[in-house]
């Protein structure tokens, strides 16, 4: 298993709080980044927040003050605290793990915001 495992997602009234997180297998090396990107329906992927191994974080302007990423000690377990969430928020949330060998992509978790 190379596919990073997403999980968090779930229904959440507009307002609340998420907590995502993405997992490296083992078979995951060389890890440079991971980002945080989504999509929602008949609209294009986009960034929704990236972290290098070093700790530098990367926020996409809508998320900046209501989305923190994180990474626990091992540097290969990553959370996404999502707070004050609004209907636009509505989207598959996919992990992806920049590794030695390329990039990697999860299957993705559903969020999902009601007004």
């Amino acid at each position: 298993q190379v596919q990073p495992l997403e999980s968090g997602g779930g229904l959440v009234q507009a307002g609340g709080s998420l907590r995502l997180s993405c997992a490296a297998s083992p078979s995951i090396v060389g890890i440079k980044a991971m980002g945080w990107y989504r999509q929602a329906p008949g609209k294009q992927r986009e960034l929704v927040a990236e972290m290098t191994v070093s700790g530098i974080t990367n926020y996409a302007d809508s998320m900046k003050g209501r989305f923190t990423v994180s990474q626990d000690k091992t540097r290969r377990t990553w959370n996404l605290q999502m707070d004050r969430l609004n209907a636009e928020d509505t989207a598959v949330y996919i992990c992806n793990i920049r590794g030695a060998w390329g990039d990697y992509w999860g299957q993705g978790t559903q969020v999902t915001v009601s007004p």
